[in-house]
């Protein structure tokens, strides 16, 4: 069992019709992807051609940031709005699509893009799933 899940589970309160696993997932995958992100990021800074790569690393940096923000709204349960954490998931999920678009462009020669190309989408789709659940 995750940290996340004992987090859940632990919680004093009730979550309501919340479907636990899709936000398990949610969270988890947000997380994944800040971080994910934020290694792409520099690896860019790191690469010769690092000019070439300058939207790549501010879109990577600004998804990094609001996965890490709708992971921390999605963790918090006590007097929550569900429109606040509906705009929250949307953010999130244009965020990593717009990311996975950038580093697509940049897959086949930066594996580390190809890398997050992957968890961006994994990451869109469990948002998406948990919007479709709310």
């Amino acid at each position: 069992m995750s940290a996340v899940e004992q987090m859940l589970d632990s919680y004093p309160a009730d979550l309501g019709d919340v479907d636990r696993q899709k936000l398990v997932a949610c969270i988890e995958a947000c997380i994944e992807c800040a971080q994910t992100c934020t290694a792409c990021a520099d690896a860019c800074l790191s690469e010769e051609m690092v000019a070439d790569l300058v939207k790549c690393v501010r879109t990577d940096l600004d998804c990094a940031d609001i996965c890490a923000s709708t992971a921390n709204v999605l963790s918090r349960h006590t007097g929550s709005n569900a429109n606040v954490t509906r705009a929250a998931l949307e953010s999130c999920r244009a965020a990593c699509g717009a990311c996975a678009d950038e580093c697509d462009k940049h897959a086949s020669m930066h594996e580390h893009c190809r890398i997050c190309a992957d968890v961006c989408r994994r990451c869109e789709q469990a948002c998406a799933d948990l919007i479709g659940s709310l």
